[in-house]
């Protein structure tokens, strides 16, 4: 991914960012064809290394690609929005601000010992905050073994992170506050959610 070096998020905040977005585009390719599937991915860290894990279907074809597999791309992406050049007090050409992350690794499969503890994880994440939530425990045993024959785990260490942040970092005071106060204007979601990440990133204009 093509990044301007003033675009680009630093380690820490591309890692917050792609646990803070974590339905991410899982991307191999199988012989010479691309292949992806939409999917949520944990993110964790462990001993200096950063590892992404989450499964498929087991009919999902794209499992074989997985295996030892140094050249998997997952991509994760945040808020984005058209931004009118009528918002600038200058004379410039319209454009599209956005918030992604691409990342490289290499694939593993996972043991069944393996998948039950992500899935254990991924569960305590989502349902520990809810009323009666479904966790791990709350399930009957055979009928999680069961469910566990229909899926494949995977696991990515990831070993390259591309980051970009291209919200509109570039313009003046004036236009930057404008942008944000035209896409709050914005009955679409995706629009309202760039305004509030660049309002973060100059409070002192708001």
């Amino acid at each position: 991914m093509y990044i301007p070096k003033q675009y680009r998020m630093n380690h820490d905040e591309a890692i917050q960012f792609m646990k803070s977005n974590p339905f991410a585009l899982l991307i191999t390719v199988d012989e010479h064809r691309p292949i992806a599937t939409h999917i949520p991915i944990e993110i964790r860290e462990d001993d200096g290394k950063i590892y992404a894990t989450g499964h498929i279907a087991y009919g999902n074809m794209q499992k074989k690609t997985l295996e030892n597999n140094t050249d998997v791309l997952l991509i994760f992406q945040g808020p984005h929005a058209y931004i009118s050049s009528s918002w600038y007090t200058v004379d410039e050409v319209p454009t599209w601000d956005y918030l992604a992350v691409h990342t490289y690794g290499t694939a593993s499969i996972l043991t069944s010992d393996e998948l039950k503890a992500d899935l254990d994880m991924l569960l305590n994440r989502y349902e520990s905050h809810r009323e009666n939530g479904r966790q791990w425990h709350t399930f009957d045993s055979k009928f999680l073994e069961s469910e566990m024959k229909g899926i494949v785990g995977f696991r990515i260490e990831i070993t390259s992170i591309q980051a970009a942040a291209k919200m509109s970092q570039n313009r003046s005071d004036t236009d930057y506050k404008n942008i944000v106060t035209e896409l709050e204007k914005s009955d679409e979601q995706g629009e309202t959610q760039a305004a509030q990440w660049m309002r973060e990133q100059r409070k002192e204009l708001f």
